[in-house]
């Protein structure tokens, strides 16, 4: 239930602590039009999209802290705007009276390289990194991992995570087009360009915080904008190695929820 002072539940108690989530911003200074499965945008538009949600955040005055699951921008704003794009819808999350936590998407990477997005964002991880933790209060940790780590987008061309994916693609999806299911069958279908995997340094540093976290009897909610669950999305944006996140969440009883960005309508080609 909400209040003009915070969020209160049913039995008049007030949560430990509270945040507001929103994702696919897909901000673009362009007309209206679809995107590549052909749904409608209003990419303009989703800058009062945007100032509405920070209106209401600020309303509620006990939240503690915003997090944005990806895709600032679109894929289709313009590259030499890219960067400009990014800068607008920033300035609106500043505008939010609290901490916003941002991780990365696919449309984030289509016109922008790791070195200029991620001190936009300002993600914490190291380098080029876009994995992090954080406790928000007493008892309680988020882990928000990297889901393009190993990605044909947002590399440099010579780095070893991109040759890393493009060997990856070359092997698991025959198509020239290699954002093109066609042909693969099954949970095969998540071989595609646009999508990425976690990569072995970030699984290692994954199972180590989460043992952590264990032993600090710490509860974890987990974040990607990516989907890791074959049942909760489309085949074809499933990250690539689903199935080795999951083996390390699932030693963990302290892992209560993990939650994603992007997500496709089951059945989506």
């Amino acid at each position: 239930m909400g209040s003009s002072n915070g969020l209160v539940n049913s039995n008049g108690k007030r949560p430990l602590f509270s945040f507001g989530v929103i994702s696919d911003v897909q901000y673009a200074d362009i007309p209206d039009g679809r995107s590549f499965l052909g749904v409608p945008r209003f990419y303009r538009h989703s800058i009062p999209v945007l100032q509405r949600a920070v209106r209401k955040w600020n309303e509620h005055q006990s939240l503690k802290f915003v997090i944005n699951f990806g895709d600032i921008v679109d894929g289709f704003c313009p590259r030499d705007q890219s960067l400009e794009a990014v800068e607008k819808v920033i300035s609106e999350f500043e505008k939010f009276n609290g901490l916003t936590y941002h991780m990365i998407g696919n449309h984030c990477l289509y016109n922008l390289s790791r070195d200029k997005l991620l001190p936009q964002l300002k993600i914490p991880g190291s380098g080029c990194s876009a994995y992090y933790d954080f406790s928000p209060c007493l008892g309680f940790r988020i882990v928000v991992l990297d889901g393009y780590d190993i990605s044909a987008i947002g590399w440099p061309k010579d780095h070893p995570n991109l040759l890393m994916a493009l060997q990856f693609l070359q092997e698991k999806n025959p198509n020239s087009n290699k954002n093109s299911p066609d042909g693969l069958v099954g949970l095969d279908r998540r071989f595609l360009m646009f999508n990425g995997a976690v990569g072995m340094q970030q699984l290692e540093w994954l199972d180590g915080t989460l043992r952590d976290a264990t032993k600090l009897n710490q509860k974890v909610l987990v974040c990607c904008h990516v989907p890791l669950d074959p049942g909760s999305s489309s085949c074809t944006s499933l990250l690539w190695n689903y199935d080795e996140v999951m083996s390390v969440i699932h030693k963990y009883s302290c892992v209560k929820v993990y939650w994603l960005g992007m997500i496709m309508k089951v059945g989506t080609p």
